[in-house]
């Protein structure tokens, strides 16, 4: 199957076609930086993030950019409600967005820029603007003209008036039109300001963004990304100015994740297909840091692994929304404690670490399964083949997921049926490491399992639980050798009780706690 990308715009999958051949150019909106991220900042990022590395191993040179909104007045007023200077605020902000993408492994983004970094850009997009018709001076600001674009309101496929009565626009009874939207504000006394044609002041939300992407990407772009409630007014209104300014089409697909809602039920993993559903519902029940969401660090991360996180909003297909809750996300975290002890398992068997695996970077040259028995290689062939068509359907993650867990599976199946834990030969080693490869280099595509975590084990970090065990199970070992059943089948039920699975293997034995 070739890859098809639904794009909001036409409300239908078109196969993926770049406007240059072999390069992608997105863009994905990104925070106000005036306060620390919440774990709805983290969706956008992980999911596009997925997407550039599901593109590079397609083969194609891609060009990810995230903006950085430091200027807003949002952060006009948070930095007097603290005290600071906006440009404190926006500096501390940034640093714990980046601290959080990097937790989450998130690290594919070319570009970062700063909306303070472009005023140039913005002001000579807008003056184009005023030029050409589309837009006009009023009382120090700059406001676009809506009617001066026929077919405004087709990404959101709202008339003005619909958009109007979901959304707040800028209050200004002297405007041509009550939805006209400002490019450019006049700024108060001791606000952040910048000289300009118009007076001193400073840009509007969505000029910011149609500037920095064509700036860095050009006038037109291949992809667009960002949250379901930025559909209206925010990329309406840069669709409906980048298009006015540059006479070309701004965007090949437009690309829209569901929102982080809170709730018990997250969607299967599998990844069935449900989609945006109701957009009213979904961004009236977001979790949004303007509605009190906790930092992502003291409400999520304090609790679960990060790459637990990413594993669970992977978990569901992206235009879906999220169910987001402590017990969903614990409830990823338990299910991929398997996956652990498989990477522990291999380590054991073939004496080389499952995370220094070198695995192929694209599709064209993905592992071959040739030197494996034919059962083992046909599996692997059929998962690998249902992996990519679920990929190549819309970025379908959560069914590439669903196929990681029949590949554990599967090669959990070899491990067991060859006896490898007991002893394994040369050949049946390099059989696992060649079926592990293969998961590896899936993994790697979802952006999980690239790095070691803590075990899974209890207490495998921790001196005195560790130091506990092996005493319980030197007494355990001293009662089998002297045929004292009672003792040792007491101890075996008791940490069967406590979900300690203990395996007696060649080279000694070894604990896990599920």
């Amino acid at each position: 199957m070739a890859l098809r990308v639904y794009n909001t715009l036409t409300r239908e999958k078109e196969p993926f076609e770049t406007l240059q051949p072999g390069k992608v150019s997105m863009y994905l909106c990104g925070p106000t930086v005036y306060k620390p991220a919440h774990i709805g900042h983290m969706v956008g990022p992980v999911i596009f993030d997925t997407v550039k590395r599901y593109l590079a191993y397609n083969g194609y040179d891609v060009t990810f950019v995230i903006n950085i909104t430091d200027v807003d007045d949002k952060l006009i007023n948070k930095a007097a409600e603290v005290g600071c200077t906006v440009k404190q605020l926006a500096e501390q902000m940034t640093a714990d967005y980046f601290d959080n993408l990097e937790l989450m492994g998130v690290d594919t983004i070319d570009h970062f820029p700063y909306a303070t970094d472009h005023i140039a850009d913005m002001q000579a997009m807008i003056q184009g603007l005023i030029d050409k018709g589309c837009a006009y001076p009023l009382d120090g600001d700059v406001y676009f003209d809506v009617t001066s674009d026929d077919d405004y309101g087709k990404l959101s496929h709202r008339s003005i008036e619909q958009m109007m009565a979901g959304t707040r626009v800028e209050a200004n009874e002297r405007k041509k039109h009550p939805a006209d939207f400002a490019l450019w504000k006049s700024s108060r006394a001791g606000e952040p300001a910048w000289d300009s044609p118009w007076g001193p002041g400073r840009p509007g939300w969505h000029i910011e963004c149609s500037a920095m992407s064509s700036k860095l990407l050009g006038e037109s772009i291949d992809i667009h990304g960002g949250g379901l409630d930025l559909m209206f007014p925010h990329h309406e209104n840069e669709l409906a100015q980048s298009e006015s300014a540059s006479d070309a089409r701004f965007v090949r697909y437009w690309m829209h994740n569901g929102l982080m809602q809170s709730g018990k039920n997250t969607g299967k993993v599998g990844g069935g297909h449900d989609r945006h559903g109701d957009v009213d519902d979904q961004v009236a029940n977001k979790l949004a840091g303007s509605a009190g969401a906790e930092s992502v660090k003291t409400a999520v991360f304090a609790h679960h692994h990060p790459e637990v996180v990413r594993f669970f909003l992977l978990s569901t297909h992206y235009r879906s929304p999220i169910d987001f809750s402590n017990e969903n996300i614990a409830a990823t975290g338990k299910s991929m404690e398997g996956f652990y002890r498989m990477f522990e398992s291999y380590e054991r068997i073939c004496g080389a670490s499952f995370y220094d695996i070198e695995t192929p970077q694209t599709r064209e040259h993905s592992t071959s399964l040739e030197s494996l028995p034919e059962s083992l290689a046909v599996e692997l062939k059929t998962l690998r083949d249902r992996f990519l068509e679920a990929m190549d359907d819309d970025f379908n993650t959560g069914g590439a997921i669903g196929i990681l867990f029949e590949m554990r599976r599967a090669i959990n199946g070899y491990v067991h049926d060859e006896g490898l834990l007991e002893s394994a030969g040369e050949e049946q080693k390099a059989a696992l490491t060649t079926a592990t490869t293969l998961f590896k280099e899936l993994a790697n595509v979802l952006g999980v399992f690239r790095r070691p975590v803590e075990s899974a084990a209890a207490g495998a970090d921790d001196e005195f639980v560790s130091g506990l065990m092996d005493l319980i199970l030197d007494i355990r070992a001293e009662a089998r050798a002297a045929k004292n059943w009672a003792v040792a089948d007491k101890i075996r039920d008791a940490l069967t009780e406590l979900k300690v699975t203990v395996e007696d293997g060649k080279d000694g034995v070894h604990w896990t706690r599920d």
